[in-house]
């Protein structure tokens, strides 16, 4: 069956984060998780209030102390529950302060986005073209299902109606990331995790991603090479071989071949 794989329209969105030399360590899911302990009295509420596991939690918690340079949580003990956590002042001085940034942030995103109705077809664009990442592909498709698993989950991302690959990660990973069907999001693959596969070749390969194309494009170099292979939906997926391996291959331009690369090689993320 079809899927309707239009581009939402994109619309200006964005949040504060706090910094500590180059460590961003204060975002708007974290002040949130400030905000719940202190009204909570407890991490496993708050981290349950805000959709976070116990052990994510405290792992922002303690990334928290750490950089603020001092205690911005601490546990309590006794009670009538029995212990639970606490806001220090510097905390509850850091909220107020993120609150009124916060404010003023929406009211400039607000502002900002009264130019988005002459530019929004290009905005999401320049939002992939500005990550950074060192894995040589990127692409983007939409989430089509989640099939969740013991310890790793497995995600369908659709590139087109007739192409999709598979990334297994934690579901832990999955939870924090917020992903779900129908979301849109970013899938990077080292191109030293694809291996290239030859039509004919009859091989069996446990691999769960083997996308079909053409090479496009051989970047020789003294050790390995860079094997380009244009898919039919128009993305390229990079390889890096040997030159060995390239030239024991006879890889030509032009020449039909499959990108091959495991599930658990595909990184996500996402934008929002």
């Amino acid at each position: 069956m079809k899927t309707d794989n239009k581009v939402p329209p994109v619309e200006l969105d964005g949040s504060i984060w706090f910094r500590s030399g180059q460590q961003n360590w204060g975002n708007q899911k974290r002040m949130a998780l400030l905000a719940a302990i202190g009204q909570e009295g407890s991490i496993t509420a708050a981290a349950k209030k805000i959709g976070l596991s116990y052990k994510a939690a405290w792992d922002a918690v303690d990334t928290m102390n750490n950089l603020a340079g001092e205690p911005l949580v601490r546990r309590t003990t006794g009670g009538q529950r029995g212990g639970g956590a606490s806001l220090t002042s510097r905390a509850q001085e850091l909220i107020r302060v993120y609150s009124l940034l916060h404010a003023e942030h929406e009211r400039f995103m607000a502002r900002l986005a009264a130019v988005n109705d002459q530019a929004s077809h290009n905005l999401e664009l320049i939002q992939h073209m500005m990550i950074d990442t060192s894995a040589r592909n990127k692409l983007t498709g939409v989430i089509r299902q989640i099939r969740p698993g013991a310890v790793n989950d497995e995600i369908i991302l659709e590139l087109n109606d007739d192409t999709h690959i598979v990334a297994s990660i934690t579901s832990e990973s999955a939870q924090s990331l917020g992903l779900r069907p129908g979301k849109r999001a970013l899938a990077f693959i080292k191109a030293s995790s694809v291996l290239i596969g030859l039509t004919g070749s009859g091989m069996s390969l446990s691999a769960r991603n083997q996308l079909q194309g053409k090479i496009s494009r051989i970047t020789e170099g003294a050790v390995n090479s860079e094997v380009c292979i244009a898919l039919s939906t128009g993305h390229v997926i990079a390889a890096v071989v040997t030159k060995e391996s390239q030239q024991s291959m006879n890889l030509k331009t032009g020449q039909d071949a499959y990108a091959i690369f495991k599930a658990s090689s595909v990184m996500l993320g996402v934008l929002d």
